[in-house]
């Protein structure tokens, strides 16, 4: 399962909005693809359409999907976000990566 902050709900939901989709009916897709400078990176996207190997959670009124792979390495995650003049922008906190970039967008086990 994937936590979602407060922060990253009320973000998730304006870009959500801005591109056509809808928190309360479509959802945010999460996966991990090899590459970055830790060896894995984080996907983020919206989605409206589920694949036969994605699990559906729900937290904090949003929708996530994650394919079966992916899911192995996000379990316990919580997608947070920080915005203002230094902020990052979308933030995975993951309990499972042993090393993360120092942009904090790929990691390693």
């Amino acid at each position: 399962m994937i936590k979602v902050s407060d922060t990253a709900k009320t973000k998730l939901a304006q870009l959500m909005a801005e591109e056509g989709f809808h928190v309360e009916t479509d959802f945010v897709r999460v996966g991990v693809k090899s590459g970055g400078c830790s060896g894995l990176s984080y996907e983020l996207n919206f989605d409206n359409n589920t694949l036969e190997n994605d699990k559906l959670f729900e937290d904090n009124a949003v929708k996530i999907v994650i394919d079966k792979k992916s899911f192995l390495y996000l379990v316990g995650t919580t997608l947070e976000y920080s915005g203002g003049l230094n902020g990052k922008g979308f933030v995975f906190n993951n309990p499972n990566a042993n090393r993360t970039c120092g942009c904090g967008e790929s990691f390693s086990l």
